[in-house]
């Protein structure tokens, strides 16, 4: 494994890239059994998954994602996470803006020898919800 970069480092490079409209499907995992819940989409594979970012990429602009309480518990092959996290951004198809807070959590995996793309962990599930208003 590499020891230098954590789970919890991948999780915020996430974040940074999903801020500077970066591609979101590397951190993936390539698998039928890859699974990303969104607030308002069920994506089950990593094809499924790397469509719908790299239209999500396409179609969004401005993304604000503030962490707020990220906790990962790391292990040798796989890592779990949560986080609650403020997110926003701007819709370019329909010229709307959308804030959120949000909860995120799920499961990444050791990809040493799996990948050439020098990211350690892929994510094999992420689920991002929205409390209900109060």
């Amino acid at each position: 494994m590499n020891e230098s970069v954590h789970a919890a480092d991948v999780v915020r490079r996430y974040y940074d890239a999903l801020r500077d409209g970066e591609p979101l499907e590397p951190f993936f995992r390539r698998s039928e059994s890859t699974v990303k819940f969104g607030i308002t989409e069920a994506l089950f594979g990593y094809d499924d998954v790397a469509t719908a970012l790299r239209k999500q990429t396409e179609t969004t602009t401005d993304w604000r994602v503030e962490s707020h309480t990220l906790s990962v518990d790391e292990r040798e092959t796989f890592a779990t996470y949560a986080d609650e996290v403020t997110m926003a951004w701007i819709d370019t198809e329909r010229d709307q803006e959308y804030e959120f807070d949000s909860r995120w959590s799920g499961t990444l995996v050791a990809t040493e020898g799996d990948r050439d793309d020098g990211i350690p962990w892929a994510f094999a599930t992420m689920h991002v919800s929205a409390p209900p208003e109060r």
